[in-house]
């Protein structure tokens, strides 16, 4: 085992004292996108040809899929990550999830979602939606859905770790880090601030500037 790795596991906040379990919580940032791919490919093509779905329906479809991310994302954040705990179970359970994020945010290991915690989500949201999404665009939807929930890991590791020079990767690195540095209870969005204005969490401009946002690159 190299040198590199012994230092990046011993940054690493251990949760697990069963290697195998604590394997689990760390993944490989390009993890996500090889294994769910494939699916998204396969419901696509099942959209597409057993559904007869044209482009049309497709990107209305995709439009509603992508919005309905952004709402998942910032009720799951907001009020099961952030769950005001009061037993120890609760609060180790909220440790677990996302507690530990908070406690060693810069950990690359667990920035994106282990596939085994994802596929047990997705396949709870896939029985959710199935109750209100017409049955001929389910497989379309939870592709796109997929799709955005891609965009969402991906961003969230580069607010952590990447020097963001547009003015879109720049204010939702601040938004983020102001979540971590300043005020854990607002700016819940990641992906998008667009729930944080709706539900009025986010902090306010004159609250929010200051440099220590961007002591994390």
């Amino acid at each position: 085992m190299s040198k590199r790795k012994n230092v990046a596991e011993k940054e690493s906040l251990r949760l697990f004292e069963n290697r195998a379990l604590e394997a689990l919580t760390h993944v490989h940032p390009i993890v996500p996108l090889v294994f769910w791919s494939p699916v998204v490919m396969y419901f696509l093509g099942q959209a597409a040809g057993e559904e007869d779905l044209g482009a049309a329906a497709l990107g209305v479809i995709a439009l509603v899929a992508f919005a309905s991310w952004t709402f998942v994302e910032y009720v799951a954040h907001r009020f099961l990550f952030h769950f005001n705990a009061r037993s120890a179970a609760s609060k180790y359970l909220v440790f677990l999830f996302h507690g530990v994020h908070h406690a060693d945010s810069q950990d690359k290991t667990r920035l994106v979602m282990p596939p085994a915690g994802a596929i047990f989500i997705m396949s709870l949201l896939w029985w959710i939606f199935s109750l209100v999404v017409p049955g001929d665009w389910l497989e379309a939807f939870m592709a796109f859905f997929i799709v955005a929930y891609l965009c969402y890991d991906y961003t969230h590791y580069a607010v952590h770790h990447f020097d963001l020079q547009s003015s879109v990767g720049r204010y939702l690195k601040r938004h983020h880090m102001q979540h971590h540095f300043r005020d854990p209870n607002r700016n819940f969005g990641v992906s998008s601030p667009l729930w944080d204005w709706v539900f009025r969490s986010d902090i306010p401009v004159h609250r929010a500037r200051g440099s220590e946002w961007g002591s994390v690159r």
